[in-house]
């Protein structure tokens, strides 16, 4: 949900639903899996150099509980942020990135957009760490230790994290009078509409960036996202989805067979031996997502790094493999694409990638509040199955002793009538979306009002907005870009007209 990244992802919990396929001989079982608003969460967590940014890193002695006055609640947890001032002066704008599933590092060097307008608006950007990430953990290394401790991760005290942590920040600059615009990709999307929506006397508007706001319940149909991730290749070539679509009962079959393991493993040059038949199965299913949500048309490095258009690239090394070639061995060569772009992987990691960006929070979400149902349509290019949420939920209790509650978003944020409480009590609220992504699918596609608008473009992929321009960036991107710093300009003049009124 992002980078989701998202992406953005982003952005799997393998909770299993039963997808049976027929294959000679037999039946055989192999899980599905439901991404997350942004991207993957994989084993374990990889030490990675931080990028350089023009960031100076601070922490905020942040309140573990807003909302009970238990002992254990006032407990102080230190939350990280990333700040820039270079352009900014007493009065002017904060504009602040509501910190989702990750580091925050990692979507600072991937929101571009807002170091690129800091200029025009001498703006403060203000990247606040979502709690239970990165560096942000309450009870340090023991945070993720049982549901006692992960209890308080959820997305109400996040965004009260960020309410407490802006007026803070402005009472400390002595500049309480500075309007805060808040940005935010995939969850940290919904975060920044959800927030505007909970504390408009904090924020005077939002930018929501392939913010899936409508993916809870039964708002949308659940086979949207996949039928869209779909529709991606199949616009591209019809072979090239074909061969996707044909590959999962090869895949079957294989796996029927007596040494599949060991053929497995050889056929995707496995770093190490396959203990599972299913870790191919995901490992192919995640990059064919993940490559449809980060179809940017330029050369990018978010999830990993990937050429311009890389559905495209995917459908062309499948068009032209041999005539002979299998549709498994078609299928590994394209995901191979979204693995080795760079060419300096000799094997792959099928069952044993790291967790470059702490993500695996998402889990505990996912489990809780985030419920995001997801299934598979004839039409998709991934193998029918349905959602089951009493096996869902059992999962849920196995892994951490607790249930999910599947209608809570809805209830505390507006379910199948949020465009009604959007447009009686919201305003100032951008929701841009690319119809590439499938996460556009759970998003808000249409003006609801004359202040709360949609952005949408044929072409656009996650969150494709907030990444820097570049001077390869088509028309499309470059006018909903303008768009966008219209809006704001006008927030920002409409709030200081009212503040010389005052």
């Amino acid at each position: 949900m992002a980078p989701c990244l998202s992406i953005f992802f982003l952005f799997i919990v393998t909770f299993c639903v039963t997808l049976t396929a027929a294959a000679a001989g037999g039946h055989y079982s192999l899980p599905t899996f439901f991404p997350r608003p942004a991207y993957q969460s994989l084993i374990k967590h990889a030490k990675t150099p931080k990028p350089k940014l023009p960031f100076k890193t601070r922490y905020f002695p942040q309140t573990l509980d807003h909302f009970s006055f238990h002992p254990k609640s006032s407990k102080i947890f230190y939350q990280k942020y990333l700040i820039n001032t270079q352009y900014w002066h007493k009065g002017a704008p904060i504009f602040v990135y509501t910190g989702n599933e990750g580091d925050i590092e990692w979507f600072a060097a991937n929101t571009g957009f807002m170091l690129d307008i800091a200029p025009k608006f001498r703006a403060l950007l203000l990247f606040i760490e979502h709690r239970f990430y990165g560096e942000s953990m309450p009870f340090g290394k023991d945070s993720y230790q049982s549901a006692k401790t992960l209890g308080y991760l959820n997305s109400q005290q996040a965004l009260a994290d960020f309410a407490v942590l802006i007026r803070s920040l402005k009472q400390n600059l002595s500049s309480e009078a500075s309007p805060v615009v808040v940005f935010g990709g995939s969850y940290g999307g919904m975060l920044a509409a959800w927030f505007r929506l909970k504390y408009p006397h904090i924020a005077i508007g939002a930018l929501a960036s392939s913010a899936p706001i409508l993916q809870f319940d039964k708002i949308i149909p659940w086979s949207s996202f996949y039928d869209a991730v779909s529709l991606d290749f199949k616009d591209v070539s019809q072979n090239c989805y074909e061969v996707i679509k044909g590959s999962w009962a090869e895949l079957v079959a294989i796996s029927n067979q007596k040494q599949a393991l060991a053929e497995l493993s050889k056929a995707f040059r496995t770093c190490k031996s396959l203990h599972s038949t299913a870790s191919v199965l995901e490992w192919l299913w995640t990059a064919f997502v993940y490559t449809a949500m980060v179809n940017y048309p330029t050369e990018a490095n978010f999830l990993k790094p990937l050429p311009a258009y890389p559905v495209q690239q995917m459908c062309k090394i499948i068009d032209k493999s041999p005539s002979g070639a299998t549709k498994l061995s078609r299928a590994f060569a394209a995901a191979s694409l979204y693995y080795n772009y760079s060419q300096t992987e000799n094997c792959f990691e099928v069952e044993h990638e790291v967790d470059p960006h702490g993500l695996h929070g998402w889990h505990w979400q996912t489990c809780t509040e985030m419920v995001m149902p997801m299934t598979c349509s004839n039409e998709s290019m991934f193998p029918p199955s349905g959602f089951d949420y009493k096996k869902f939920a059992e999962q849920c209790r196995m892994k951490y002793g607790v249930l999910p509650r599947p209608h809570w978003i809805t209830t505390e944020f507006g379910g199948e009538r949020i465009e009604k409480v959007l447009k009686r009590f919201g305003s100032n609220i951008i929701f841009s979306n690319g119809m590439r992504d499938p996460w556009s699918r759970g998003g808000v596609l249409r003006n609801i009002s004359a202040t709360i608008i949609a952005l949408v473009t044929e072409k656009g992929a996650h969150h494709v907005d907030f990444r820097a321009a570049t001077k390869d960036d088509p028309d499309w991107l470059i006018q909903q870009r303008r768009q966008e710093v219209e809006n704001i300009q006008r927030w920002l003049d409409e709030y200081y007209v009212d503040l010389r009124h005052a």
